[in-house]
């Protein structure tokens, strides 16, 4: 069995793409649900309107889904920190996920943070760090399928499309630092 993270900043296309992966038949953790359910939610950081995560709880608790046959997808911007198999980094371009964020109703400095993570590749890097096998996927244009597409072809084998180090947003610094 393979678990799959499917990961990047909020509003990159993580939801999305999860769906359409359950529309063809795979499973998918919702994580945040998952916290929810498990009760891992730890203390709220009230200045940046998040979650501290105990980690370690969090992989304890996913456990029972490494024993089911087939793949699982775990959706979350957390993903990446979970024992898996493989990392799926979504991307998506800095004016587009700003634009998806203000939707969301987040606040200027939220849309910020999430923004100037995005630009900085601070998922991508954190998974890299990891000795587990990344690829990314910019979800600026396109569609979910077309994401699930490229998914799909790295599953069966096609490790070596969408590399990391593939998607660069460093030439919008300025606008956002």
């Amino acid at each position: 069995m393979a678990v799959i993270a499917i990961t990047g900043t909020p509003g990159a296309g993580k939801t999305s793409v999860s769906e359409e992966l359950r529309r063809r038949g795979y499973t998918v953790i919702d994580m945040n649900e998952h916290l929810r359910r498990h009760d891992l939610l730890g203390e709220k950081d009230v200045p940046r309107d998040t979650y501290n995560v105990d980690m370690e709880a969090l992989n304890d608790s996913l456990e029972e889904y490494r024993r089911m046959p087939g793949i699982v997808f775990l959706d979350s911007h957390l993903a990446h920190e979970c024992d898996c198999s493989r990392i799926i980094v979504l991307r998506c371009s800095p004016q587009v996920l700003a634009g998806r964020l203000r939707a969301r109703g987040y606040s200027d400095a939220k849309v910020r943070e999430n923004v100037q993570a995005e630009i900085l590749d601070v998922i991508l890097c954190e998974a890299t760090d990891s000795d587990i096998p990344v690829n990314e996927i910019d979800c600026t244009e396109g569609t979910p399928s077309d994401a699930v597409d490229f998914i799909e072809r790295i599953l069966n084998g096609e490790t070596e499309i969408c590399p990391p180090g593939s998607v660069d947003w460093s030439g919008e610094m300025e606008e956002w630092f």
